[in-house]
């Protein structure tokens, strides 16, 4: 296998960080933020996937594998299940905070939070 097939998903996941982080910084409305933060934490399914990968190797089933085979990483599975959940619910919660500021301020950008009072 080549180099670069080996650090393909690695490169990938660096390059959709990127994007999301991109969008981060240049976003100017609360909704197209929360988005771009969805696709920054998408980079880490990648980068997990990558991780736990191994060439050829089975999935974790343990019926009818020897101890010495080499398997697939149930550990990486599991993080990214959990990655998913707490995406969903970190996007569910400022998607919430977005609607409680629109209902606020009539507005969904970071010049209406000025309009905010504690």
């Amino acid at each position: 296998m080549s180099a670069l097939a080996l650090h393909a998903p690695y490169f990938v996941a660096a390059w959709v960080f990127a994007w999301g982080l991109y969008g981060i910084v240049t976003s100017r409305h609360f909704v197209h933020l929360v988005v771009c933060l969805g696709v920054t934490q998408t980079a880490s399914y990648v980068l997990l996937t990558a991780i736990g990968f191994v060439a050829g190797a089975p999935a974790p089933v343990r019926q009818g594998i020897s101890p010495t085979e080499r398997v697939v990483d149930p550990i990486v599975q599991a993080m990214m299940l959990t990655d998913v959940v707490v995406e969903a619910t970190v996007i569910a919660l400022l998607l919430a905070l977005v609607v409680r500021v629109h209902e606020s301020t009539r507005k969904v950008t970071p010049e209406g939070l000025h309009e905010l009072k504690g």
